[in-house]
């Protein structure tokens, strides 16, 4: 493959970004040798620390276990052979498109590639970019060649080419309502040349091969005999309930209660990855909340888990032999600024002084420690991570004089000198508008997300602003959300990718997705307009070289600071990564570092490298 198109991160950034340290060689899969620190001669003896195993037998060494240096017993009978994973799902599965803005686990975009893939992987501890569908890429000035692995076949034993590859990215044009169509505001063209080999045009209006690159790694590759079939505007709306893609782990069978997915014996990666995964199922229970689904987690019966837990490291500390990739806080890399998104087709927050009045109100410190654990540092007033890659773009000066920070008294004063007043029932009124009432959601079950806006709320309701939180089911959320009904929201924006900050800057101020009230947008959900923003997006996608990335991002970060269209709320891991190694061993962490600590892209890699702790 090619060099990346992006500055990989140093390791002085890395090590700011994690206090990672890049350690350890791919192991055997399953079914070959173990190493590593926790010892053991049997399922019996499994449960040692490290170093210790049962006398009268060969010891075997184990990486990748709990925190602690633990592993369990081993689970037997079908559920040993089984992974569970929880996180993803948190409402009954309806449609497993995954073109349906509602797309259930793992159909969901840019999501774990169990039954879709990506024609490239991405790594967000090297930010590499690494082969997916695709076994190599080249770029040549504003030309994207890539190369189709050997072999690659569909679920169903159809083959996937090229042409599936280009024909994916196409069903954009067909439907501009599709999440994919985005491909193409800096994409001119993708083609398959023939059956081994796809060719992207990439915008001389935009130059912004990296934003092409992310959705080369972002976006899933589906069979075009089944998508083709499909009226255009029914893309988005097609039930499907039997998907077909390239996946190890194709649909077996979903309910109120759980996805199950079933080993795809004949899948064209497993000589790619070595092997196949060890477990023959794989099952995603879903669960109301996060403090079910840590029960569970807790016990040994969720081996992989994308959810936030409190104070994590007490589990470990209890016995429990679960693990994360970092060793000491924040436990997790962080890769994501979830986003207090204000809509700014509602009345009182279409004025910036109220929106920057709303930033300076949040206790960003009692997020951190309460609705995040601790696992947040402090929240800067910008669009760009103030650490590992994007900290060379980071304005430290210009965000200290022009940003904000809690004050409560501060962030009255905005609203006073505005104008404002308070009623007799002590909400302001600006102009004639009253503050509020207003609703800010996040999904129900999101329990960090939920604490966050509780302390939004609160803060709001403290300086004279009508706030209250509601909490619905995450398709529902989605919906509101992307069609612009709601009035406040805590929701992601795009994390560290091989876009950003660019990409974070699109999703939350761009124009080019604009749409109006009650139609689907995958940007700049609080519709905020301004007419010099998308010149200054493509200054900073076609700059040629970080220093004039860097002047285009001041400029960028000082529009949005003027404007707040958004702020964000915390810093959170792209993705949190938490194991428990009752059942499996060899998980990716710092010590183990042969995959990043990831459930989609490059975390694919771990799948196929786990060990079961009983044999």
């Amino acid at each position: 493959m090619s060099d990346s198109v992006f500055e990989k991160p140093s390791r002085r950034s890395f090590l700011k970004l994690g206090g990672v340290a890049i350690g350890g060689l791919a192991l055997a899969a399953c079914t070959g040798g173990t190493s590593g620190s926790s010892t053991s001669s049997s399922a019996a003896g499994a449960s040692s620390a490290a170093g210790g195993a049962s006398s009268g037998a060969a010891a075997v060494t184990m990486l990748g276990v709990g925190n602690n240096g633990q592993v369990g017993t081993g689970r037997s009978g079908t559920s040993g052979d089984t992974l569970f994973i929880c996180g993803h799902q948190w409402g009954p599965p309806a449609n497993f498109n995954p073109l349906s803005p509602t797309a259930a686990w793992p159909a969901t975009g840019n999501n774990n590639q169990y039954i879709y893939e990506t024609p490239l992987r991405w790594n967000i501890l090297t930010g590499e970019i690494m082969p997916g569908l695709c076994k190599a890429y080249t770029v040549d000035g504003l030309t994207i060649t890539l190369t189709m692995q050997d072999g690659v076949t569909f679920s169903d034993g159809s083959a996937c080419t090229a042409k599936d590859v280009a024909g994916t990215f196409n069903l954009g044009k067909r439907n501009e309502g599709l999440s994919i169509a985005s491909f193409f505001s800096d994409a001119v063209s993708i083609e398959a040349t023939d059956d081994k080999t796809v060719v992207v045009e990439v915008s001389d209006v935009t130059k912004n091969t990296a934003q092409v690159l992310r959705n080369l790694c972002e976006n899933y590759v589906l069979p075009m005999a089944v998508f083709d079939a499909i009226a255009d505007d029914a893309l988005p709306t097609e039930q499907m309930d039997n998907p077909i893609g390239t996946g190890p782990f194709p649909l077996s069978k979903a309910d109120a209660t759980q996805v199950i997915m079933q080993r795809n014996d004949n899948y064209w990666g497993q000589t790619f990855y070595g092997s196949l995964p060890c477990f023959s199922q794989l099952i995603h229970p879903i669960f109301n909340t996060n403090d079910d689904s840590q029960i569970k987690f807790q016990n040994g019966e969720i081996d992989v888990a994308q959810a936030f837990f409190a104070q994590i490291w007490k589990m470990w500390e209890n016995g429990e032999p679960v693990g994360t990739f970092l060793k000491d806080k924040p436990y997790f890399v962080p890769g994501s600024m979830p986003m207090l998104l204000m809509n700014t087709t509602k009345p009182g927050l279409d004025n910036p002084v109220v929106r920057r009045a709303i930033a300076t109100a949040i206790d960003y410190a009692a997020i951190s420690d309460t609705a995040m654990s601790g696992y947040s540092g402090e929240v800067q007033p910008s669009l760009i991570m103030p650490s590992g890659a994007e900290e060379k773009y980071f304005n430290a000066s210009d965000a200290a004089a022009n940003g904000w920070k809690y004050d409560a008294a501060a962030a009255e004063k905005l609203l006073t000198d505005a104008g404002a007043t308070k009623g007799s029932d002590g909400i302001y009124v600006l102009d004639g508008t009253r503050l509020g009432p207003w609703s800010m959601i996040t999904p129900t079950g999101w329990t960090d997300w939920e604490a966050a806006c509780e302390i939004v709320a609160n803060s709001l309701k403290a300086i004279g602003i009508d706030c209250s939180t509601n909490f619905p089911q995450q398709a529902d959320c989605t919906n509101d959300i992307q069609g612009g009904t709601f009035d406040m929201a805590c929701w992601y924006v795009s994390g560290v990718n091989p876009a950003t900050p660019w990409a974070r800057f699109k999703d939350v101020m761009s124009q080019s997705e604009m749409k109006p009230v009650g139609t689907t947008t995958f940007a700049n959900y609080g519709r905020w307009t301004n007419d010099t923003v998308e010149a200054l997006l493509t200054e900073a996608s076609s700059a040629a070289d970080d220093t004039a990335k860097k002047a285009a991002y001041d400029k960028l970060d000082a529009l949005y600071r003027s404007e707040v269209p958004a702020c964000p709320l915390m810093y959170r891991p792209d993705e949190f990564f938490e194991y428990n190694a009752t059942n499996f061993y060899n998980f990716p962490d710092e010590d183990n570092a042969y995959a990043p600590p990831m459930l989609r892209g490059a975390g694919n890699t771990w799948l196929f490298k786990l060990q079961k702790v009983a044999g």
